[in-house]
């Protein structure tokens, strides 16, 4: 009889330090996994942080960009108007040497009229 409690004293202390190790492992494992949540937990709060931060870039860069057109637009628009400028004074410039070249023209015909004019007399 003493040699029966004696084992289930043995299977007992067995088993209680059985549960004692699988309490242990259990523990340890709630520890690893608090500590991962928490490592996870940060991780996910410095992405958020970089989403903000990378959503001010992006409105600063879309501003930048939609800035920079519109003065694309107005420096086309300005080309234009000089284009269209200078073709004009060109066709002006134009218009004047050929007038110019028949008002040479007519001042040798007086010159030479008022020479023949004067070898007559």
């Amino acid at each position: 009889m003493e040699n029966t409690q004696s084992e289930d004293e043995v299977l007992e202390n067995g088993t209680d330090m059985h549960m004692i190790d699988l309490q242990r492992d259990a523990n340890r494992q709630i520890s690893d996994l608090k500590f991962k949540l928490a490592k996870s937990e940060q991780e996910i709060t410095a992405l958020e942080q970089n989403v903000i931060r990378l959503e001010g870039q992006v409105a600063r860069y879309k501003t930048a960009a939609e800035n920079a057109e519109r003065v694309e637009d107005e420096l086309k628009a300005e080309k234009r108007k000089l284009q269209r400028e200078l073709r004009s004074a060109l066709d002006k410039t134009e218009e004047l040497e050929v007038s110019n070249g028949h008002l040479v023209k007519r001042l040798e015909k007086m010159k030479a009229n008022r020479s023949a004019l004067l070898s007559q007399q």
